[in-house]
């Protein structure tokens, strides 16, 4: 592994006036407060032996709901315009589950602090998995449903909203490759899975609209993939990899087409008018999370897993180690330049199609209080991304993953990811130097 190099003393360059600063987190991965919910996909899941790194579960996690408060003072004293979490449809489902988001919206807008909702963020719950879960078409339009029932309560303080979290991820990891909750491996069968939650995206953006939104994203993660080689077969297996974690989400939305060799496998008896509902009229901008580039090639025996993630021989693909560069707690390497190369790479494929887009998620995972690695990571990719502003990329806003340490889905609590640490014991908030430098570079924006 290479030493982290030290962030730069220099000021970063300043961002365009209205620059939208955030931070984010996930509903299941901090609020706690399980009796107040109806059980989730993940619930089930976490109490499977084996299935989470540590053993744990997300029932008191972050003790959010409780102590939502001391959060938003966290927020506010950070000097970030926005908060983007998310909403969850387990919570809402019970009586009176609205009301804990009525609450932490009207914190968020006293301490002067703009509420970014997501309205699916993995934790679907488990009524709606029984009766066939993103696999059956009918959930689309229950959570267009759902979608409407939280926009009547929030809407008239809520203005910016995020639809999905990372669509490719929940179909992936929670469908084909069963690391994630609900568990399934279905490979490829999984596609429905992929349109389905697209579809999802684009009656909940209508739901929205018929509410009076007008200002309408989905946070979708995307990466920029390298060959393993020159070589024809790393080249086409990289190309392959690259359309099923980037393009089979971006170009339905952007171009109202999936790329070519899909539509075929997508269900519905019109897949055609099902994609003029996922893109037209649905964004007023595109999230994009972004963690890591993927170095990918032709299948081999000896790349079975990554990033501890074990995949089946039988897939057309290997993801190999990218060297030279550090890595995060996750093994996950670290590349700047991968952010301005992903941008660059979105304005010359999709040109005009393209919308304003924010940075919804972009973050690493270390240790310890005094986290400078986890500084340098940010200090690198936000001045990445200026480089992609000058190179004429609109991009609007930029959102830290994470407030805080959380329940870090199929890791547990090993992984820390967090501005601010939480002690899960005596659940603690203590500013990490990652908190107040980023703090002090906000300031510096402001001047």
């Amino acid at each position: 592994m290479i030493a982290p190099m030290a962030a730069t003393t220099d000021a970063l360059p300043k961002f365009p006036p209205g620059f939208l600063w955030g931070v984010s987190t996930a509903a299941h991965q901090i609020e706690g407060a399980v009796e107040g919910r109806a059980p989730s996909v993940w619930d089930v899941f976490s109490a499977e032996a084996g299935r989470i790194r540590d053993g744990s579960t997300a029932d008191v996690a972050c003790d959010h709901v409780a102590r939502y408060r001391e959060d938003v003072a966290l927020i506010r004293d950070l000097g970030v315009d926005a908060y983007r979490f998310s909403i969850s449809w387990p919570r809402v489902l019970r009586p009176g589950g609205l009301d804990f988001y009525d609450r932490l919206v009207d914190e968020l807008c006293a301490q002067g602090v703009r509420p970014v909702p997501t309205l699916f963020h993995w934790d679907l719950p488990v009524e709606v998995e029984e009766a066939g879960g993103w696999l059956e078409r009918d959930t689309a339009s229950r959570f267009a449903a759902y979608a409407a029932t939280v926009a009547e309560r929030l809407g008239d303080r809520v203005r910016k909203w995020i639809t999905l979290n990372e669509p490719a991820e929940h179909t992936l990891l929670g469908h084909a490759l069963g690391e994630h909750a609900p568990g399934r491996k279905l490979l490829f069968d999984a596609l429905p899975v992929a349109h389905h939650q697209l579809l999802a995206h684009g009656l909940a953006a209508g739901a929205l609209r018929a509410a009076g939104a007008t200002d309408i994203g989905i946070a979708n993660s995307h990466g920029p993939t390298w060959p393993a080689s020159g070589e024809q077969a790393d080249v086409e297996a990289a190309d392959l990899y690259d359309t099923i974690l980037n393009r089979l989400f971006s170009d339905p939305l952007l171009l109202g087409r999936y790329p070519d060799g899909f539509a075929e496998s997508m269900p519905g008896a019109d897949v055609a008018a099902d994609l003029k509902v996922i893109s037209e009229g649905t964004l007023d901008w595109y999230g994009i999370n972004f963690y890591q580039p993927t170095r990918a090639g032709a299948p081999r025996a000896e790349d079975g897993e990554f990033s501890g993630l074990t995949l089946p021989a039988e897939l057309p693909f290997s993801v190999r180690e990218i060297e030279g560069y550090p890595v995060t707690d996750f093994g996950w390497p670290v590349v700047p330049d991968a952010l301005t190369e992903l941008l660059t790479s979105f304005q010359g494929r999709y040109g005009d199609r393209l919308p304003p887009l924010v940075i919804t998620e972009n973050g690493c995972a270390y240790e310890g209080l005094d986290d400078q690695a986890r500084i340098t990571y940010l200090d690198g990719h936000l001045r990445a991304l200026h480089r992609a502003l000058e190179a004429g990329v609109d991009v609007r806003g930029y959102f830290v993953w994470s407030l805080m340490d959380n329940f870090e889905w199929a890791e547990g609590y090993t992984k820390r990811f967090g501005l601010v640490h939480v002690d899960y014991t005596t659940q603690t908030r203590t500013p990490k130097a990652s908190y107040g430098w980023l703090r002090d570079a906000l300031r510096a924006q402001r001047t």
